[in-house]
């Protein structure tokens, strides 16, 4: 019996190649996108995992209490990481880090800039990375450092790299105990090589000095893992308030919690002081996508299943006539679904396999299709299989539900609700890809409202690069020299990037401070012409005077700092931060240095400089020629470190690149949704003509034009459309305004967007149906009529 649905199944699909192309060819492109979302949704949902004991890996973090809201930092203070050592057994192993940052790694003549992290001993037997050559002890020395697969090559060459020497921003030699693989695609971490923490407290003794200052001072990261058998539950409330019994503002407000390695990646937004959002709601919103392509897909083969049911009905008569039964009229029909289908899921892998070159370096992943991975291949046979029963079983019912006397007689006539039923079909395939329509616009319009927005300071030509010792010592020099280059028409420094605020603060008081208030800023610390490098305006007030011992307890407010303060006036007047009374002298216009969908960050700038130098190259100056003087000026002072810079506008779009990604994707989503409903539209379209060909022979006897006809044949299915927008719109609107919700500076969705999209539904049907309806209109009606 198998065998032989198999054999009508095989016919059936090669006597109807035009509907058995289209059908498969719709399959095919939503099973493609389906597996596609799938594949890099679980490539999401894998970072961190090829770890050993993930599970009971964390990163300890800090709930801050600021006036009722609860604001989530993952920097934490030394002395919370002894604490936690000391204190509680049911942590196995903690290790502090700094959070990475770049040095110089030299051999020979081969000079690196990389960046790297500096970790302490246990950091290792925490996180089992896996070792070439060495194992978790190899930060236990100070004067060691670890290196990825790729760096011990970039440096050593092939040469064997263990136990040699590596000098480091040509102030130590360090010993490499041990080598470790690449880090994978998707791993948290980031980093080249790893130096111990304890070189860190010795090459800076500042950091030494902090191990022994409260829990104030949040400058780290700390990592933690748990004791197997003990789950994080049972150490929470232990640990909650383990800052409160120091008497300081910022202590006393931090409830200390840990969050599990594989949340990092995917929940990495805090809210209320819980990790709720994030990427995760990317990962969902393409779930749906994926599944919602997959279902337009389905609708397709269940329309034309049906809509040619009457080329089927004689046989189906026939059948029951010589005695079969329904139930095996319904096998024979889904058989021939999951043989479609089974057809359909080939085509769809050598899809995938043609679009993931593309697919990879569009999104920044490494995915890959995994033949040899039984699981794999048990899901996805599992779930085409149950796709061809869900696409087949309504053809299958009800073609099975034939009579067979009517169909015999010649006298069957289709049920209404078929028709009906088939036009709700398209008015949901069709709904779902306009509401991928608008969603593409809708996201293309916010990045370009964000895009446009003024930052506050001029990124044209504005270069960053990061100090070390030498250049640290020689600044003075480089500044002279930079600007009598005529490469540079301004520099100045500061301890965070244009583009980002690295440091946050409490002020301690200020005028008009409530009793028990805290108020949390962003830090900067700059030196002279930091205004003029970036392009920042003031608004109040003046710039720092030049003079280091003057202007040692100065400080310039942004806009959103003196809202944060509620100062009125706030020039002359005084607040208190890091125990020392700061006098305002000036007001800065906001500059956008986070987030541009977000409001300004409320800063404090501060005269004592940093290790970003900033400079703008002159305008008059080829970018390439200037970039050469400037490589020249700092090889000079810092020879053995090899010479780095970043253009800020360059950093400043990176802003921009996961809404590019989820704009990108969402497009190419919508486009294939609207290919795989025009394929079924196609079909029907075809369909209809071909049941209506006597009566547009008839129309034509009696003087219809081909325009009257094009008409006749495409109104019903433009109406279909039309409907779908009207039900598209209200649904997108819902969604994409929570989406924007978590945007401060966003767009307003006008009625533009939907007319746009509608318009392009209304237009894409049009030019899908033409041909059929055409070529009906053209056809002889003589043709048509002779039989009649």
């Amino acid at each position: 019996m198998l065998k032989n649905n198999l054999k009508i199944a095989w016919r059936n699909l090669t006597n109807n190649k035009v509907y058995s192309a289209i059908n498969i060819m719709g399959l095919a492109a939503g099973m493609a996108v389906a597996l596609l979302i799938g594949l890099w949704v679980t490539y999401q949902y894998s970072y961190d995992k090829f770890l050993p004991n993930y599970g009971q890996s964390y990163q300890v973090r800090r709930n801050f209490n600021s006036n009722g809201d609860t604001l989530t930092f993952s920097t934490t203070s030394l002395k919370l990481a002894d604490a936690l050592r000391v204190n509680y057994p049911e942590i196995e192993y903690v290790a502090e880090t700094d959070g990475g940052r770049s040095h110089g790694l030299m051999v020979g003549n081969t000079k690196l800039l990389l960046d790297g992290k500096q970790a302490a001993a246990d950091f290792l037997k925490i996180f089992r990375f896996p070792f070439i050559q060495g194992d978790a002890n190899a930060l236990k020395e100070p004067y060691s450092i670890v290196l990825t697969e790729t760096t011990a090559k970039a440096l050593f060459g092939n040469k064997n790299a263990m136990n040699q020497m590596v000098r480091v921003d040509n102030r130590d030699n360090l010993k490499v105990t041990g080598i470790i693989k690449d880090l994978p695609g998707n791993s948290s971490f980031h980093f080249n090589y790893i130096i111990p923490f304890s070189y860190f407290e010795i090459a800076d003794p500042s950091v030494k000095e902090r191990r022994k200052q409260g829990f104030g001072n949040n400058s780290f990261e700390i990592y933690a893992k748990l004791r197997d058998g003990i789950k994080y539950s049972q150490l929470a409330p232990k640990i909650k308030n383990l800052e409160h019994v120091e008497d300081n503002i910022n202590a006393k407000n931090s409830d200390v919690i840990m969050q599990p390695i594989q949340d990092w990646h995917l929940y990495s937004s805090y809210t209320n002081g819980k990790a709720l959002g994030g990427f995760i709601e990317y990962v969902r919103i393409f779930s749906i996508i994926g599944i919602l392509v997959l279902m337009i897909a389905c609708i397709n083969f269940i329309n034309l299943t049906t809509a040619r049911s009457e080329k089927r009905a004689r046989e189906v008569g026939v059948r029951k006539a010589i005695g079969s039964h329904r139930k095996q009229l319904i096998l024979q029909f889904l058989t021939e679904s999951v043989v479609t289908t089974f057809v359909a899921f080939l085509l769809a892998i050598l899809l995938i396999q043609l679009a993931l070159p593309s697919f990879n370096t569009l999104t920044g992943t490494t995915i890959t299709l995994p033949y040899t991975n039984v699981l794999f291949w048990g899901i996805t046979f599992s779930c085409t299989f149950i796709t061809a029963i869900l696409a087949g079983s309504r053809p299958a019912f009800y073609l099975s539900s034939f009579n067979p006397v009517q169909v015999l007689k010649g006298t069957l006539q289709t049920a209404r609700s078929a028709s009906i039923s088939r036009k709700a079909l398209v008015v949901l395939q069709f709904s779902c890809s306009v509401v991928l329509i608008i969603s593409t616009i809708v996201i293309y319009q916010q990045i370009q409202h964000a895009k446009d927005r003024p930052t506050g300071y001029t990124t044209d030509k504005l270069v960053t690069t990061m100090d070390n010792a030498e250049i640290k010592a020689n600044y003075a020099a480089i500044k002279q020299d930079l600007l009598q280059s005529g490469a540079v028409v301004s520099v100045t420094t500061s301890t965070s990037p244009a583009t980002g605020v690295d440091w946050h603060s409490d002020v301690d008081n200020f005028p008009g401070k409530n009793a028990g208030e805290t108020v949390e800023m962003g830090m900067i610390s700059v030196s002279d012409d930091y205004f003029k490098t970036l392009g920042m305006q003031l608004k109040e007030g003046h710039d720092f005077t030049g003079d280091a011992k003057a202007d040692s307890t100065n400080i310039v407010l942004n806009e959103a700092g003196v809202k944060r303060l509620r100062l009125t006036n706030p020039v002359g007047q005084t607040i208190t931060s890091f125990g020392m009374k700061m006098h305002i002298i000036g007001v800065v216009k906001d500059a956008l240095m986070d987030s541009p969908f977000q409001k300004a960050d409320p800063s404090m700038f501060f005269r004592y400089g940093g290790n970003h130098i900033i400079y703008r190259l002159s305008p008059k100056v080829n970018t390439h020629e200037a970039i050469e003087k400037v490589t020249a000026i700092f090889n000079k002072y810092s020879p053995a470190n090899p010479f780095s810079y970043r253009f800020v506008d360059e950093d400043y779009n990176q802003k921009f690149n996961l809404e590019l990604l989820v704009g990108k994707l969402a497009g190419i989503f919508a486009a294939l949704a609207i290919f795989i409903s025009c394929l079924g539209l196609f079909g029907l379209a075809a369909y209809v003509a071909e049941q209506r060909t006597k009566e547009i022979g008839v129309r034509k006897v009696l003087g219809a034009s081909v325009t009257q006809v094009w008409m006749l044949l495409s109104k019903d299915f433009v109406l279909l459309v039309m409907i779908s927008c009207i039900i598209a719109s209200p649904i997108a609107l819902y969604f994409l305004q929570n989406w924007l919700n978590k945007y401060t500076y966003r767009i307003t969705i006008g009625p533009g967007v939907f007319i746009i999209s509608a318009l392009a539904a209304i237009a894409i049907t049009l030019l899908t149906i033409s041909f059929q309806a055409i070529k009906a209109a053209i056809a002889n009606p003589v043709k048509s009529l002779r039989f009649e």
